[in-house]
């Protein structure tokens, strides 16, 4: 019986192999093929049949996600309605190792006559596909890693890297940043981390743990029960935040008085809370709270404002799930 390991490290290596021999092949058509969807008005479409055509959703996801607007367009589907989702400022994108797919080839025509530039990632250079693309990248292989030389493999992962190299030239050329890829992908952590701000998740209006500086510490404790957040603003008579008393405080505060109902806030209150504005990214929020071993800030329109509008604590960002 053969060895596991064994059988997969030659998996591993062939692989290895058939990638470092695209190297070689990056020539004139894939800059032009770079240069070709830069100046594009529409979408990339890529398209493939079986192992090709599941590649070909990867490649498609991974030009959208970086900045080049692309759907897969399954050929066979395309035959019965579906080339009706392609314009003429589109791209097509051609995945075949043969170069002989015939669920591809009976749609050429109609491509053509849409007038769309063509690149392919082809795998026979002689064959009728590759006759037909504008841009003709190499993807071929020696040999695949299946032992018998049939299953799709080396040759799946050399067009699943070309099109990685593809969408990343593409992503430089745009300048493509993180905040571009986050606006893609809202719901991802890095998205969240980039895209979500102090408005986005502080509390207002009837929420806001807020007393006058001539409330009594009674009724103080009463607002911090009522709205639950370990924490009461204190403002001055012109509603500027002048203070906070946290439940710590309120501990410290026993300790150190007989009777602290018989206290004013300001007896117990800290001075010159920290702040934060509402555009401010939440995660920076968190990094401010973990500075300064606090657990919420409250909110002000701008930093020359004293006027809470908010408040927000290290709960509400740790359920975000931005960390």
């Amino acid at each position: 019986m053969s060895n596991p390991i064994k059988d997969a490290e030659k998996v591993i290596d062939d692989e290895i192999n058939a990638l470092k021999n695209l190297i070689p092949r990056l020539n004139g058509d894939f800059s032009k093929s770079v240069n070709m969807i830069l100046s594009c008005q529409g979408r990339v479409i890529v398209t493939g049949i079986g192992k090709s055509g599941h590649i070909g959703r990867k490649i498609a996801s991974t030009l959208s996600s970086t900045g080049t607007p692309a759907f897969f367009l399954h050929p066979a589907e395309a035959q019965h309605g579906d080339l009706g989702m392609i314009s003429p400022e589109d791209i097509l994108l051609i995945i075949s190792n043969s170069g002989e797919s015939d669920e591809i080839i009976k749609i050429m025509p109609s491509i053509r006559r849409m007038g769309l530039k063509i690149v392919g990632f082809i795998g026979n250079q002689n064959s009728t596909l590759a006759q037909r693309c504008d841009c003709l990248l190499d993807v071929s292989v020696a040999k695949e890693a299946c032992p018998m030389n049939l299953a799709p493999t080396s040759s799946s992962t050399a067009t699943l890297v070309m099109g990685d190299a593809l969408a990343i030239a593409l992503l430089k050329q745009r300048q493509f940043n993180k905040r571009d890829f986050a606006i893609r992908h809202p719901g991802g952590m890095l998205g969240k981390k980039l895209l979500l701000t102090v408005r986005d998740l502080m509390h207002r209006n009837e929420e806001l743990p807020v007393v006058r500086v001539d409330t009594s510490v009674k009724n103080l404790v009463m607002e911090m029960t009522a709205k639950n957040l370990g924490i009461v603003g204190v403002l001055n008579d012109k509603g500027e935040l002048i203070g906070v008393v946290t439940d710590g405080d309120l501990r410290r505060a026993v300790e150190k008085y007989e009777n602290i109902f018989k206290c004013k806030p300001i007896d117990i209150m800290t001075l010159n809370p920290k702040k934060v504005t509402p555009g401010r990214l939440a995660v920076s929020a968190l990094h401010q709270m973990e500075k300064y071993s606090i657990t919420s800030v409250f909110v002000v329109q701008n930093n020359s404002s004293l006027k809470p509008i908010g408040l927000i604590h290290i709960h509400d960002i740790l359920k975000s799930g931005i960390v």
